[in-house]
């Protein structure tokens, strides 16, 4: 344990510019990508919009697609890029020394350019620029007479650290357990958790990508975007010390 630790350090990662770079840059874009196309397509799925956008049968199924389908998304990315798909997760895995500043931004770019690609193709197939429809899935307050900024803003940095804390337990060599269905499964697991929690809140950002592109493109984007932009890497910020001091063996 003490080996793997030593090797865990912050670094700049000039020597990471390699063509794995590259095919994991892609790897995060088309895994980003995907995660708006189907997660938040599901939210605008007639078929489920029927079951009433306010009844628990729908919370539970939209929570069960994100669950789901990003734990299926980290499995598919799993041997590339770890399958990050979320710019707090980079910022996480940077401030615990396993990916270098290079790589944490470039997996952040590419999440955010799979994440404008995924929500315009979705927009786009939705055809909701001719459709009598409303796109649904943006991030916002949910019931304004009841929380505020301030408690969605909070709201988000906790649903994060949940999920920050849970990939960093499944990616812990002292536990001994080698990469494998678990990672994907705990993943999925967490991020379902939290939605069930966080839908009837704010939907359920826990990701800067997620919490903003589908806003922007179907233009209801506001200063209340900005909560979901900067809460998931405040709950990152907050996550990585929390799990080095209480969560860690030493």
């Amino acid at each position: 344990m003490a080996d793997v630790e030593a090797k865990r350090k912050w670094s700049f990662g000039i020597d990471d510019l390699n063509g794995t770079l590259v095919q994991n840059f892609f790897a995060e874009l088309l895994g980003t990508m995907f995660l708006i196309i189907f997660c938040v397509g599901s939210a605008n799925s007639v078929a489920l919009l029927s079951l009433g956008a306010n009844s628990p049968a729908y919370y539970l199924t939209i929570s069960m697609a994100f669950g789901l389908g990003i734990g299926g998304i980290v499995h598919i990315l799993s041997s590339t890029s770890g399958g990050n798909v979320n710019p707090a997760v980079s910022l996480a895995l940077f401030l615990d020394g396993r990916i270098s500043l290079l790589v944490a931004l470039a997996y952040i770019v590419a999440q955010f350019a799979g994440g404008f690609a995924g929500a315009g193709i979705l927009y786009g197939l939705g055809n909701f620029g001719d459709n009598e429809i409303p796109p649904m899935g943006q991030n916002i307050i949910i019931i304004p007479e009841h929380i505020d900024v301030v408690h969605a803003f909070f709201l988000e940095v906790f649903g994060t650290m949940f999920l920050i804390l849970t990939i960093l337990a499944t990616i812990d060599e002292s536990r001994g357990h080698a990469p494998s269905y678990l990672q994907p499964l705990a993943v999925g697991l967490a991020i379902l958790v939290m939605h069930i929690f966080l839908i009837p809140f704010t939907n359920c950002a826990i990701n800067p990508v997620r919490g903003t592109v589908w806003n922007v493109v179907t233009g209801t984007a506001d200063e209340e975007t900005l909560i979901f932009l900067f809460a998931p890497f405040v709950g990152s910020l907050v996550a990585v010390p929390l799990n080095l001091v209480f969560f860690t063996k030493h």
